[in-house]
């Protein structure tokens, strides 16, 4: 068996890790994925540039390269390229949707106005290329409003929005075109329920159908996690969530605004707040200071930023936030790039303790 070296990082980065890893074109296809109890090994083809493992350190709270013997990988089944050489002019081969996001069992793609033509031959190479995937939706437009929904175009396979997707251990159903719900995240899901210690209250401020929450009370049975969301959808679907994950008791579902709930019942009672609205999180940085406890706590901010804005120019702006609610940032514990969401674009995180 071939020997290679590979990224070695722990289990609960491995999906984060393999996605960097295929982003940045380093993975050796021809080698199988190796697991134990502590560690993902993903082999590599290429000995990673520095500047290569400088986004991958900005990523990962932990890697390290190492060198293993792997088994050889089977025949990969056809990649969408493949299936539709014959189907698509070769010049447009190049603009085929690469980044599929899964929910469950639905696919969802991005598509060109020029391979809007093609959709339909493009859902069904999809769907072979990927047994488990039963539909596929395209993409019609940004996510908006107070719901943070997006439209969807149906393209191929069943004819629905709802799934049942699985994290970690833990089931969640969701209504892809009623509900915001984001693959993208699962390693954040992951690792803030890694952080959190027994007994602690958190508040989630804009839970969804209950990513955060449901993880935490999954993996910590003496947590009470306060998840509120405005979406009528998505706290039924929280609800359910939280039956079929068997977190009653530790998960309390609230429909309404962030804002109107904390000030009528929830002011100082967290050891733990999570904000995952980038899009309007500093406006709500005045009730995150509110639902922390008065001897201090942990808030994990989510926010956008654009170039030539910096991480370090969005924990400044944080920064400055938090004081004028007469608190301070004691340390900024961790701080990453989540994920791009356009060109120049990312979502970004900062953990911060808050006195």
């Amino acid at each position: 068996m071939p020997q290679s070296t590979c990224l070695k990082v722990p289990k609960n980065q491995g999906e984060e890790a393999l996605s960097i890893a295929n982003r940045l074109k380093l993975v050796n296809k021809e080698l199988d994925i190796q697991r134990d109890e502590t560690y993902v090994y993903i082999p590599i083809s290429v000995t990673p540039l520095a500047g290569d493992l400088k986004k991958i350190g900005g990523q990962l709270s932990h890697f390290e390269l190492s060198t293993r013997v792997f088994g050889e990988r089977k025949r990969p089944q056809l990649s969408m390229t493949e299936l539709l050489k014959n189907e698509v002019p070769l010049y447009l081969l190049a603009d085929l949707p690469h980044a599929v996001d899964f929910v469950g069992d639905i696919g969802i793609v991005e598509i060109s106005k020029e391979l809007e033509p093609y959709k339909n031959v493009i859902g069904q190479a999809l769907l072979k290329a990927n047994k488990n995937v039963r539909t596929v939706l395209a993409k019609a437009g940004a996510v908006t409003g107070t719901y943070r929904l997006r439209d969807y175009t149906f393209v191929a396979g069943e004819r629905k929005t709802t799934t049942v997707h699985r994290e970690y251990g833990c089931r969640f159903y969701v209504d892809v075109a009623k509900t915001y719900f984001s693959p993208r995240l699962s390693f954040e899901h992951s690792r803030v329920a890694s952080l959190v210690k027994d007994g602690e209250k958190i508040v989630d401020m804009f839970s969804g159908v209950g990513p955060f929450a449901v993880m935490i009370a999954k993996t910590h049975p003496n947590v009470k996690v306060y998840a509120i969301d405005v979406n009528p959808d998505a706290v039924s679907y929280l609800e359910r969530n939280v039956r079929v994950n068997r977190v009653d008791g530790r998960v309390f579902p609230i429909l309404g605004d962030a804002r109107q709930i904390v000030n009528g019942k929830l002011i100082g009672i967290a050891d733990r707040v999570i904000m995952n609205l980038p899009e309007k999180a500093f406006e709500f940085v005045d009730i995150a200071c509110r639902a922390i406890k008065s001897i201090g706590g942990i808030v994990h901010f989510y926010t956008f930023i654009k170039a030539p804005v910096s991480l370090e120019d969005a924990t400044k702006s944080f920064t400055e936030a938090i004081k004028g609610q007469g608190r301070d940032v004691e340390a900024v514990l961790f701080s990453r790039f989540v994920r791009e969401t356009a060109p120049h674009e990312h979502q970004v995180v900062l953990d911060a303790r808050i006195r």
